[in-house]
């Protein structure tokens, strides 16, 4: 069985970070590769970038994991949304190496795996 993915999006890297480190002191969890979003109102945002942080681990690792980094980022600039998974397919494993950070890295590697 694979490990859950807990998902949170917030509103800059700063608070991606401080999030992440919340969160993996919570619960006996590993970061994956942080994701990216510039949207199209992104002047009308509190920062202007979307960034998800994605834990990984137990469900009940990632979900203490979840709700520390969601309270230190509520406390920053907060946060967009939050999602956890419990056992992803094996599709959605696929979907989710994918990164805009990576500079098209992970989306090679994916066409290789098709």
């Amino acid at each position: 069985m694979g490990e859950a993915v807990g998902m949170l999006e917030v509103f800059g890297l700063a608070t991606a970070y401080a999030a992440a480190d919340a969160g993996c002191k919570a619960g006996n969890v590993r970061l994956e590769t942080f994701d990216k979003n510039k949207p199209a109102n992104a002047d009308e945002l509190p920062v202007p970038l979307i960034v998800m942080v994605k834990f990984r681990g137990s469900v009940s690792d990632v979900q203490a994991a979840l709700e520390a980094a969601k309270a230190k980022a509520e406390q920053l600039a907060g946060i967009v949304t939050e999602y956890d998974i419990a056992r992803p397919t094996e599709d959605t494993e696929k979907m989710l190496k994918l990164s805009g950070l990576d500079k098209g890295t992970p989306n090679k590697k994916y066409l290789k795996e098709i």
